[in-house]
């Protein structure tokens, strides 16, 4: 109870001006209702200035390196040509009865023999260009902003070293695909990218013709992830992989200005992602089944609170909408909140690998303290490790620079 309210009922009214007394019964019942945020709730969070040291020291280090894109390296098991981008499944691995074979699937368990050369170089890209445009924003040194259109125009605009807008050879499972829809969960690391694209058209390092070219690579691939066989197959998945495709088509389609595919997305939230995702105790039972549950959980709640994040709008917020029976992200966030704060109380098994490696500074825990007024939510991000140094934390970490996507 506010502690004002409290004193009046101790030691009653009749001392009080009417106008206070008004106050304080108008206090009282807001916070019955949970209404009224308390006063650490109200005060604005400056993300710039608390994760600019971090930014800077990233930014220095990163303006000392070179652009490396997927032409850098070219696996023999690709049926794609050099500008195409190729991953393997994960967990997949050589049938020890048929070593000459197909693979077959050991869920949770990552092959260290697959090709990951095109993926690390995707996810160093997403790592220095955001965090270089992160510096740019927060310093407004050109150095920053100049460096990080350098990584744009590699992997976008360059005849010699650019991608081809498609993951057509994605997560191939040697003997099995070429590749599948589930591998267009690679570029995740693009949504970020993304954003720094949009905070750097104020700059003067991108040119307009650049960044219209740098669009139109996106708009191509979101063509791609539309119609494609493998892109409705994602689109379609039931789990985290449904969620990471709504999330990198608004994300794009915001990029490009492509509001016919913006409120597609927020449809699909609405309709299938929150009602066929989310549990009535906010739980992912989806992610729950996995040998990975924890970390597939906070995986899935980041991918849905970046699309919360790049969606709502006054008029349409994703990050209150809940169904009948009270499920949304609100749900969604209670339930993983105590076991984000004390990881020992999470009651399923530990995940069969890199258990020990999360949480990390969850940008659900950001997003949604901000959306809520939660300072509980905004206090335990603050405090939680920002990076790490494992490949396999970074490509499940994917939205690094908060500062890019909010005030």
């Amino acid at each position: 109870m506010n502690k004002a309210v409290e004193i009046a009922f101790v030691y009653g009214f009749r001392h009080l001006k009417r106008r206070m007394i008004i106050r304080l019964v108008t206090i009282f019942v807001l916070t019955l209702v949970g209404h009224f945020p308390a006063p650490a709730e109200q005060s604005a969070l400056d993300v710039a200035e608390f994760d600019r040291a971090r930014i800077l020291k990233a930014a220095n280090r990163y303006l000392t390196e070179e652009p490396i894109t997927i032409t850098a390296s070219r696996s023999s098991r690709s049926a794609g040509g050099l500008h195409d981008f190729f991953s393997e499944g994960d967990y997949w691995w050589p049938d020890p009865q048929n070593l000459e074979g197909p693979y077959i699937q050991r869920d949770g368990m990552t092959n260290p023999g697959n090709f990951t050369d095109h993926r690390r170089y995707l996810m160093r890209f997403s790592v220095q260009a955001p965090a270089l445009t992160a510096a740019w924003k927060v310093t407004r040194d050109s150095r920053y902003a100049k460096h990080a259109v350098r990584h744009l125009r590699a992997w976008f605009l360059d005849s010699a070293t650019r991608m081809n807008p498609n993951l057509q050879y994605a997560q191939a499972i040697h003997g099995r695909f070429t590749g599948r829809g589930t591998g267009i969960i690679d570029t995740i690391h693009l949504v970020e990218v993304a954003r720094a694209v949009e905070v750097l058209e104020s700059s003067e390092a991108l040119t307009q013709a650049e960044n219209k070219a740098i669009k139109q690579w996106f708009s191509d691939y979101l063509d791609w992830l539309t119609t494609s066989k493998n892109g409705i197959e994602e689109r379609d998945a039931k789990n985290n992989h449904g969620t990471c495709w709504v999330m990198q088509v608004a994300e794009f389609a915001k990029l490009t200005g492509n509001q016919e595919l913006m409120a597609y997305c927020r449809d699909r939230f609405k309709t299938l992602l929150v009602p066929n995702q989310i549990a009535t105790d906010g739980s992912f039972p989806q992610e729950l089944r996995r040998t990975k549950p924890y970390s597939y959980s906070l995986f899935n709640l980041e991918a849905l609170a970046a699309v919360c994040q790049i969606l709502s709008t006054p008029a349409d917020n994703l990050w209150t909408f809940q169904l009948a029976d009270g499920r949304g992200m609100r749900k969604a966030m209670e339930f993983m909140f105590p076991y984000i704060l004390n990881k020992k109380k999470w009651p399923l098994k530990p995940d069969v690998m890199y258990d020990e490696e999360w949480p990390m500074r969850q940008s659900s825990l950001l997003f949604a303290g901000l959306a809520f007024g939660n300072s509980e939510y905004v206090s335990l991000w603050k405090g939680l490790k920002a990076d790490s140094q494992v490949d396999e934390v970074i490509r499940n970490f994917f939205v690094r620079q908060p500062v890019l996507w909010v005030s």
